[in-house]
């Protein structure tokens, strides 16, 4: 079924997305085109205006969002924020209904919430996103999808949704779990990026070279990329509006570090990646984007958060 007739034949499901931060909002909004929307967030404040739309509705409790919904988004911080709001919603969740599951929580609370799928009669599908505030805002995530494949209403549902937010996705596998491993493998990637032009930026500074520079020398070679430009961008602006949160960054840092260490992985970069990411934190920087990275001075000194300008 083509995808502009599969939205005409769904347009009047259901939708409850619970969570509704900074990738947890656009993905409502982008759903309301397709779906009724319900929505829930444990600050209630949070997901206010999102009231403002139409076809969106706000809702005291999970339960009360779910009630009555052929697909649940969980987009939350974590895999126990996830058991958490799933359980309050038990009540009123509806057996077959679709769980497209977007939070990064990693290998070991993907699959407990496999089977808390199972025990609640849910149709799992394991779709962590690949990308931050502005991908989200413009509905072009990239969507890493594992679940089942057979012909029916629950990959109609999961479809819609995934083009409904995201630019493409990649199906990883058949069954639940191979896609929240698949994000923790590109996490290590985006962190290592991060650093690497965070400490670029701060040593040719701290030898006497403009940082300009490096983003001059590395403009349109191979070591280019817009996520390099926007973190630098970023950086030298001395702008840490968060895309992506040190304090977020912290935890998915964990959850990689802990991933490699079980399969056996010696992920140094990873392990050090993620000290920097604490040091971060714990100098005060944890609502600002992983950028701050930068920010990061040896001694526990306290780097100028514009000396990147």
């Amino acid at each position: 079924m083509a995808v502009s007739s599969r939205r005409t034949h769904m347009a009047k499901k259901k939708v409850a997305v619970l969570g509704t931060g900074i990738i947890g909002a656009p993905v409502a909004r982008h759903l309301r085109g397709h779906f009724a929307v319900r929505v829930w967030n444990r600050t209630r404040a949070r997901a206010e205006p999102l009231a403002a739309h139409d076809g969106l509705e706000v809702c005291g409790t999970p339960a009360e969002a779910v009630a009555g919904a052929d697909v649940v988004v969980t987009v939350l911080r974590d895999g126990p924020a996830v058991r958490e709001a799933m359980a309050a919603a038990a009540p009123a969740l509806a057996e077959g209904a679709v769980w497209v599951q977007l939070s990064t929580v990693g290998a070991e609370e993907i699959d407990e919430l496999a089977r808390l799928a199972d025990a609640y009669g849910l149709v799992l599908y394991d779709a962590p996103v690949q990308g931050t505030r502005q991908p989200a805002e413009n509905g072009a995530l990239v969507v890493l999808a594992s679940g089942p494949r057979t012909a029916g209403e629950p990959l109609e549902l999961a479809r819609l949704v995934f083009d409904a937010i995201g630019s493409r996705t990649v199906w990883v596998s058949d069954e639940p779990g191979a896609a929240s491993r698949l994000k923790l493998a590109l996490n290590s990637l985006v962190f290592a990026l991060t650093h690497g032009a965070a400490e670029s930026l701060a040593l040719a500074e701290a030898l006497g070279v403009d940082p300009a520079l490096v983003v001059d020398a590395v403009a349109g070679g191979p070591l280019d990329s817009p996520f390099f430009q926007a973190k630098a961008a970023a950086i030298r602006a001395g702008d840490y509006t968060a895309s992506f949160s040190v304090s977020n960054s912290v935890k998915d840092a964990e959850l990689v570090v802990a991933a490699a260490e079980s399969a056996g992985v010696t992920a140094d970069v990873g392990a050090a990646g993620l000290a920097r990411f604490r040091r971060a934190a714990d100098a005060g920087h944890g609502d600002k984007d992983m950028a701050a990275s930068y920010l990061v001075a040896p001694a526990g000194a306290a780097r100028n958060p514009g000396a990147g300008n």
